[in-house]
C-alpha cells in the first residue's frame, strides 16, 4: 500500500470538494430556476468532462497552462509559482473534471422544489437570500451530500488527466490511481490489489450513498 499516494489522493480530494461545493451550489441553484435561453449551452459545457476522453481534456489543459500562454501567465501569476507538475496543477484539474458530479446532483435536487415553495416563502416576508438559506438549502442538502460522495470517489480514481497535467512526482503529484498503474508496471501485483480494493470499496460506497440520497431528493 502507498500510504504516501493515499494521502494524497485523499488531500486533493478534500480541497476538490472544499472549492468546488460553493461554486456547484450557485451553478446548481441557477441552472435550476433560470429560463435563460443558453441554459441548454451552459449545461453542454458542465457535461463536457464525462464525455471527453480524459487524454484529450488533459492535452488542453498541458497546453492551455503552459507557461507563455495567457491562462498559463495568468494562473501562474496568481498562485506564485509553477503550475504544471504541481499538487496546484492537479488540484485545477481536478476542479474542471469534476464540475460534472458536483453540479449535476445539486441541479436535481434544487429542481425538486416547487416553485411554489419559494413563491410562499416570497409572500411571508422572507427576501430571496433568506429564502435560499433557510428553504432550499436544507430541502436540497441531500444532492449536495451525493455530489461530494461522487466527486470524492472520482477524484481518488482520476487517472489520465492526472497524469497529463501532474506527471507523476512521489509526495507531489503521483496519487493512488498512478500509483495502482505503477505497481503493475512493476510486478507488484498484491500492492495494486489491495490499493484497487480501496477505491472500488470508495466506489461502491459513493454510489450507495447517491441512491439513497436521491430517494430523500
Amino acid at each position: 500500500m502507498d500510504w504516501g499516494a493515499a494521502g494524497l489522493s485523499l488531500k486533493l480530494a478534500f480541497w476538490t470538494c472544499v472549492l468546488l461545493g460553493p461554486i456547484s451550489i450557485v451553478a446548481a441553484r441557477w441552472l435550476a430556476t433560470t429560463g435563460s435561453r443558453y441554459k441548454p449551452i451552459i449545461e453542454a459545457l458542465v457535461l463536457l468532462p464525462l464525455v471527453l476522453p480524459p487524454t484529450v481534456l488533459g492535452y488542453y489543459l498541458l497546453v492551455g497552462l503552459a507557461p507563455g500562454t495567457v491562462v498559463g501567465t495568468l494562473a501562474q501569476a496568481f498562485v506564485g509559482g509553477p503550475v504544471l507538475f504541481t499538487f496546484i496543477g492537479i488540484l485545477l484539474a481536478s476542479l474542471i473534471v469534476n464540475l460534472p458530479f458536483a453540479i449535476q446532483p445539486m441541479q436535481r435536487a434544487f429542481e425538486a422544489i416547487p416553485q411554489h415553495v419559494r413563491e410562499a416563502a416570497w409572500t411571508s416576508g422572507l427576501s430571496r437570500w433568506d429564502t435560499f438559506r433557510r428553504i432550499e438549502l436544507p430541502l436540497a442538502w441531500p444532492g449536495m451530500v451525493s455530489a461530494l460522495a461522487l466527486v470524492t470517489a472520482h477524484t481518488l480514481g482520476e487517472f489520465g488527466v492526472l497524469l497529463m497535467v501532474g506527471g507523476n512526482i512521489p509526495g507531489e503529484t503521483r496519487t493512488l490511481s498512478i500509483s495502482i498503474y505503477d505497481s503493475v508496471q512493476a510486478f507488484r501485483n498484491a500492492d495494486a490489489a489491495v490499493m484497487a480494493v480501496v477505491l472500488l470499496a470508495v466506489s461502491f460506497v459513493a454510489l450507495l450513498v447517491m441512491h439513497l440520497n436521491s430517494k430523500r431528493v
